[in-house]
């Protein structure tokens, strides 16, 4: 007598299994694209405001080092921010007005033109007196899209129309920055802390913070 002998057909997908297979794998493939795509978003809006903030240290190693810009020498850096241009800002020296002339944040005897510690510049960008150093650009659609800066206690920004400018200068031998508003230092009220918005077209906001004491921090959480 033969042995019984089992047969068994090979048996595929079907295509119902095929299709909800084929489902898992797009789902698993959009959600890493878009997770992807948000990280770079992210990252990229990051290291525009670390470089932004790196360019703010420039200006002060500059200024607290001396370094010379033509044939003027013990000269103050800054940079400037204009509501007018909101994808660049500008680094210059402020050699306006010369020394010896004297300015509202370099008062007597440091404008003395004899003296030691004698410092050009008023702390404000003078666009037509051939201050400026460097344009820096933004790029992959970030913008400033806002900058602010406290006096007396009181904010303003750019956004609601009472800030058009905002300058921040570093001059020898304090890290302590003169930030001016609207082009002009005030002595009297001294701005004391400032604060830049950078905004992605793509989505997602980063903030730039200077303290009084010098301070430079791109972890603050919101501008006023």
């Amino acid at each position: 007598m033969e042995p019984i002998r089992s047969y068994h057909r090979n048996r595929g997908f079907t295509l119902i299994e095929l299709l909800v297979v084929l489902a898992i794998i797009t789902i698993i493939t959009a959600v890493v694209f878009t997770s992807q795509s948000s990280f770079n978003k992210t990252l990229v809006l990051a290291n525009t405001a670390y470089d932004v903030a790196l360019t703010i240290r420039y200006a002060e190693s500059y200024g607290l080092g001396s370094r010379a810009f033509g044939s003027s020498v013990d000269t103050g850096y800054g940079i400037h921010f204009a509501s007018g241009t909101t994808n660049s800002f500008i680094l210059f020296a402020d050699t306006y007005p010369p020394v010896g002339t004297g300015s509202l944040c370099h008062p007597a005897p440091s404008y003395d033109p004899t003296g030691p510690s004698a410092l050009s510049g008023n702390c404000s960008f003078d666009a037509s007196q051939g201050e400026q150093v460097q344009v820096y650009t933004l790029g992959n659609a970030i913008t400033i899209s806002d900058f602010c800066a406290q006096s007396n206690g009181t904010w303003l920004c750019a956004s609601t129309g009472g800030l058009t400018s905002l300058d921040v200068v570093f001059s020898r031998p304090n890290p302590t920055p003169f930030m001016s508003e609207n082009g002009s230092y005030s002595a009297t009220f001294p701005v004391t802390a400032s604060c830049i918005t950078l905004s992605s077209a793509q989505g997602g906001v980063k903030y730039i913070s200077i303290g009084a004491a010098g301070q430079i921090s791109t972890a603050a959480t919101s501008c006023p």
